[in-house]
């Protein structure tokens, strides 16, 4: 049977798992997939259309992606035996996580592997911006010699904003720490300062306070739009805001009135509300009218080192709950860390309906089919359970049948010794 318990009968094929790599991941995704097993590998270059990742995608059983693949519900139930999605990137909205999870379909991302590049980014933004570059760049490529001091400034002593205190927030306060800015930051969350860092109580004082606002935040309820024409009109005359974190934060409209009328001395812009799916469409925006806008492609976390490191530690997720059945860091799975298998035993993963008796009913089964379990967790989220047994004995090969044909199973597997 297949390993859902809501569909097709056949049976999972024989040798190693075959996994699916797009939007060229970084070469390391490889040797990182099969650090615990063979795994067969198979690259498409770039996003491939919708019907061919569709006529591909039936006998996938692990999908690599990045920002730009959509893996919808059309796609999820086409994509019969597929375990896991690794999205090799920060965000995981390309994916419909709630129907993955239905199907039994774990996803892993990397949301910290490219927090340095983002912070290096941002703060060398910082020093231009407070520099005038941009605009003594525009010019010279216009003939004109803009040798002058006027508008800028060293970073040293000045004062920046964190909007936001995680992992990028965090280091960005230390890298510019060692240039001498005061750094403050607000957060929702406590949050332990870095160096000299301080909390600020809200938002607006904040805003108030820095000579550079930069964003490091989310996109949800709360902060989609939360830089509107209300909160640049509280920013400091002659501030800049710095935007590398997503392209909803800011309204947009907002921002360009208060850069027309001088409010605001520049910007810094990575992410947009609004952006080309492929490097053949043309890109538009009211900002690129104004010359102190620091305009670039969605590139924050775009470094080689970057990209190798979201390689290892997507890959390493996805290898360790094929081979392991683990699913810490799943974004739409009960998180379970397993920890390593008994000598000899069988290991089964059991996904299914939060409901009550289905444990009982489960570990009644394992009895009934000779098996004893020596190690069992259990974590639930919502609707749903995970359940990752380690059992020794001489097993029913009928097991995992009937585990998968109890009421409330989505999804086993049964990993031999």
């Amino acid at each position: 049977m297949s390993e859902r318990a809501d569909g097709a009968d056949r049976e999972t094929p024989a040798g190693p798992v075959r996994a699916l790599l797009l939007e060229n991941v970084h070469p390391e995704v490889d040797v990182a997939l099969q650090q615990f097993g063979e795994v067969e590998i198979h690259r498409l270059d770039g996003t491939p259309t919708r019907e061919e990742l569709h006529r591909r995608i039936a006998d996938v059983e692990l999908l690599g992606i990045r920002s730009r693949t959509q893996v919808d519900r059309q796609l999820l139930e086409r994509a019969e035996r597929l375990r896991a999605v690794g999205c090799f990137c920060i965000g995981t909205n390309q994916v419909d996580l709630e129907f993955a999870a239905e199907r039994g379909v774990a996803v892993f991302n990397a949301p910290f592997a490219n927090t340095r590049s983002v912070a290096e980014l941002t703060l060398a933004s910082v020093v231009m911006l407070m520099r005038g570059i941009p605009q003594k760049m525009q010019a010279i490529r216009r003939g004109r010699w803009l040798k002058s001091a006027a508008g800028a400034h060293e970073v040293r002593g000045k004062k920046l904003g964190s909007v936001g205190y995680g992992n990028i927030g965090s280091q960005l306060s230390v890298l510019a720490s060692g240039h001498g800015m005061h750094v403050y930051y607000h957060d929702i969350e406590p949050k332990l300062a870095h160096g000299n860092a301080r909390v600020v109580g809200s938002l607006e004082e904040l805003l108030a306070d820095v000579d550079v606002v930069t964003l490091h935040v989310p996109s949800n309820e709360r902060t989609r739009g939360m830089i509107d024409a209300a909160a640049l009109a509280r920013m400091r005359s002659g501030a800049f805001l710095i935007n590398h974190a997503r392209g909803d934060l800011v309204d947009i409209d907002a921002l360009v009135e208060a850069l027309r009328s001088g409010h605001l001395a520049g910007a810094a812009v990575d992410v947009f509300p609004r952006e080309p799916k492929s490097s053949d469409e043309g890109f538009e925006s009211p900002l690129t009218e104004f010359d102190n806008v620091l305009l670039t492609p969605h590139i924050g976390g775009s470094t080689i080192e970057a990209q190798a490191a979201i390689g290892r530690d997507a890959a390493f997720k996805l290898a360790r709950y094929h081979f392991e059945g683990a699913t810490t860091h799943a974004v739409n799975f009960p998180q379970v860390e397993p920890g390593v298998r008994a000598p000899g035993s069988h290991r089964l993963l059991c996904l299914h309906r939060n409901a009550p008796g289905f444990l009982s009913r489960l570990n009644e089964t394992v009895s009934g089919a000779g098996g004893n379990v020596v190690s069992q967790h259990l974590q639930t989220r919502g609707q749903l359970g995970y359940a990752v047994s380690d059992i020794e004995g001489r097993l029913d090969q009928q097991l995992l049948r009937r585990v998968r044909q109890l009421e409330g199973t989505v999804r086993a597997r049964l990993l031999a010794p």
